[in-house]
């Protein structure tokens, strides 16, 4: 993205109603523009201010004025002052009610724990693919991967080969997710990877729930004994290909 386009998603930025892709742009643009630092400074002051209520001013003497000068004629001077006493704050009121319901829809926007989960989930795919970080252990043998993990997890995730069904192998990686350490299991679809992770589950079985985010699919379940949840940019109906061979051999154990 060029300087105009980070510029029309600082407002987004400041209000972190940015995509991961889209926050990621923004943040590589800033860390080289003194200019787009210093406006993100300044909505952030704004957005104190007004949280704070100091954003509110007196009416200046001009506008009391003309407002005092456009209320019908023939009321004594103690009448208008009364009825400016009384539009005055309640015009206060009005804004600050609207500058209120501004903030609330914001809160109202705030991700679900689901939410929140499946960005993270594809913010961690995004960032293996940056940093060409896909595997910690490159195999394509379930039996090199599967042992790999010993000791450096506190569970033993199963390790599925899905070559037959089109899905090779390519390796495995540790990474952090929903605050601890969770397996990656990295397969391919022709040239596209695809990220299955794997962490503990609670006991509650959950069929397959698919979503999308930043242009990525993703779909997640449980067995009970584990969560999954498998991220790529993979057509829909070969991502669910993939879960449903990735499921039939856990089923299966």
């Amino acid at each position: 993205m060029d300087h105009d386009e980070i510029r029309q998603l600082l407002p987004a930025y400041v209000d972190r109603e940015l995509g991961i892709v889209d926050a990621l742009a923004v943040e590589r643009h800033l860390r080289a523009c003194d200019a787009c630092r210093r406006e993100i400074a300044a909505q952030h002051a704004v957005s104190d201010r007004v949280r704070a209520g100091s954003a509110y001013v007196d009416a200046p003497a001009a506008l009391r004025t003309r407002i005092l000068a456009s209320l019908p004629d023939g009321q004594p001077p103690r009448a208008r002052r009364a009825v400016w006493q009384v539009w005055w704050p309640r015009a206060m009121t009005a804004l600050a009610a609207s500058l209120a319901l501004g903030w609330g829809v914001s809160a109202m926007r705030a991700p679900s724990a689901g939410q929140a989960l499946t960005g993270e989930l594809v913010a961690n795919h995004v960032r293996s693919l940056q940093v060409d970080h896909l595997a910690d252990v490159a195999s394509t043998d379930q039996h090199t991967v599967k042992p790999w993990f010993l000791g450096k997890l506190d569970f033993a995730p199963p390790v599925i080969d899905t070559a037959r069904q089109g899905f090779p192998l390519v390796g495995g990686r540790l990474d952090y997710l929903d605050g601890r350490n969770v397996a990656v299991l990295v397969y391919r679809r022709n040239r596209h990877p695809i990220n299955l992770y794997v962490w503990p589950g609670a006991g509650r079985p959950a069929a397959p729930a698919a979503a999308q985010a930043q242009g990525y699919r993703l779909v997640r379940w449980s067995d009970g004994t584990m969560n999954y949840a498998a991220v790529s940019d993979v057509a829909g109906s070969d991502l669910a290909q993939f879960v449903e061979a990735v499921r039939a051999q856990t089923v299966q154990r």
